[in-house]
């Protein structure tokens, strides 16, 4: 008896389990069918294959989040510039924070951390991408009793920027 209750909630799983992977299978179709892409999955030119980042500071938060962003795309990050590579040149990056507010004791109470980048694209001595400028910013909150968990959330916020400005330039790269 026992033995025949085993098999009847067998059965039962495996009916639900067939009738979630059908379901799931029918969802997949449907979302490839009208266009929809994971996030980060991009289909950049094909003179992007091999592409060399020429910036001034090879060790910046920019550069690395663009090598691993261009690298996971299925591009060749070039260690040198070469005639069949494209290039996507940094042409300034600058970062930093301003006060937006102070205190009636003329203490800063709340700041705003920024990230500038001014970049190019061109494959073959043709400009693939002109030269544009992004900037973003965002503020926090300062309490001089929380020193180190503030820096610890300045830096924090300047990897998020990072992060959103290589998104935003390979979205532009991804349009072209």
């Amino acid at each position: 008896m026992k033995e025949l209750q085993r098999h009847r909630d067998g059965a039962k799983s495996s009916q639900v389990s067939r009738a979630g992977l059908v379901s799931l299978a029918a969802v997949i179709v449907m979302l490839s069918g009208c266009g929809f892409a994971l996030q980060g999955a991009y289909s950049l030119p094909p003179a992007m294959s091999t592409t060399y980042i020429d910036t001034n500071d090879r060790y910046s938060a920019l550069y690395r989040a663009l090598d691993d962003a261009l690298t996971g795309s299925g591009v060749v990050v070039a260690d040198s510039a070469s005639a069949d590579a494209a290039t996507l040149t940094i042409l300034a990056e600058q970062t930093g924070q301003r006060v937006l507010s102070v205190s009636a004791r003329n203490v800063p109470t709340e700041y705003e951390v920024f990230y500038t980048v001014e970049y190019s694209l061109s494959s073959d001595q043709e400009s693939l991408l002109a030269p544009r400028t992004l900037t973003l910013t965002r503020d926090y909150t300062y309490d001089e009793n929380r020193v180190l968990g503030k820096a610890a959330e300045e830096q924090l916020l300047r990897e998020s920027i990072v992060e959103d400005l290589v998104r935003i330039i390979i979205k532009q790269i991804d349009a072209i």
